[in-house]
């Protein structure tokens, strides 16, 4: 099994760092800030300028759309669309959440459809157990793929776009489904690998049809084979929440961009941003269409 050990990218520290994603289109890199609703990019493979989003609400996430350089915005209250330092609503999620949930993780498939899930939100979680579902935005249409999640988290799609790979964080699994391209429907759910010593994040998958799975909780990255859920390989960061993950660039070896959360946590680089080298590329980016 190979061991990595990341770097730190930058210790500005996040509360909930999440969402990290590479457009190749535009060389930019961006994650998002959930609970005060921030939503970061910045340009020229990490070198060029940062600029940041107020959203005034916690978003979940911030998906790369269709047209270079806008993002579909998973937010507390609606889906929106974020381009040119601003943002507009596609449509609104109130009739899908409980007043006391939020969205969560959230990413395009390959016919551009967008997924994202609905958790218990921040300052709720003592008074209601951890629930919400996973839905897709597809055509203007909110459909519901799977009920009764907990933590709705990472997801990922093969490279032959037949499965589906998804992390409900307090199931402590990441469970893989048949998928069906045309219609984005999910079915055959069942469980690829259990995870112990933390629980299963966000994700993302290589070239190789392998994933990369954060944990929370862990201090790690963990590469896991879609085969079998064998471990394949490991990175160790410097925080204990590690939340989530994403390739920059498309060469080999492959370069992963890592957030992390320092809510509750005073560790020194607990929120921080890493980096690490890994003998591994990426399995290129899908856009949202909205």
């Amino acid at each position: 099994m190979q061991e990595y050990v990341a770097e730190v990218f930058s210790e500005e520290r996040y509360e909930l760092g999440e969402s990290p994603f590479y457009d190749p289109r535009t060389g930019t890199l961006s994650w998002v800030d959930i609970i005060p609703g921030t939503f970061y990019t910045l340009g020229a493979d990490g070198k060029g300028a940062e600029s940041r989003y107020d959203f005034g609400q916690a978003i979940g996430a911030a998906v790369p759309a269709e047209k270079p350089g806008s993002y579909a915005v998973a937010g507390t209250d609606g889906i929106y669309l974020y381009a040119d330092g601003r943002s507009q609503p596609v449509t609104g999620l109130s009739a899908y959440y409980e007043p006391y949930q939020r969205s969560n993780d959230a990413k395009a498939d390959p016919a551009g459809r967008l997924w994202f899930g609905s958790s218990v939100a921040d300052g709720y979680t003592a008074e209601h157990e951890a629930c919400g579902n996973l839905f897709c935005l597809d055509g203007g249409t909110v459909t519901c793929r799977q009920a009764g999640t907990k933590i709705s988290n990472g997801m990922a799609w093969s490279s032959d776009r037949t499965k589906f790979f998804f992390s409900d964080s307090l199931c402590h699994a990441v469970f893989s489904y048949d998928y069906d391209l045309e219609s984005g429907s999910i079915t055959n759910r069942r469980v690829l690998f259990p995870v112990e010593d933390g629980v299963p994040d966000g994700m993302c998958i290589d070239a190789e049809d392998c994933l990369w799975v954060a944990v929370w909780g862990g201090s790690r990255i963990e590469r896991r084979s879609t085969k079998d859920g064998s471990l394949l390989a490991r990175i160790r960061v410097d925080a204990a929440h590690v939340t989530s993950c994403c390739f920059t660039g498309s060469g080999e070896p492959g370069r992963l961009f890592i957030t992390s959360s320092a809510r509750g946590l005073s560790g020194k680089h607990d929120g921080c941003l890493f980096t690490c080298t890994v003998n591994a590329k990426s399995a290129g980016t899908d856009f949202a269409r909205l």
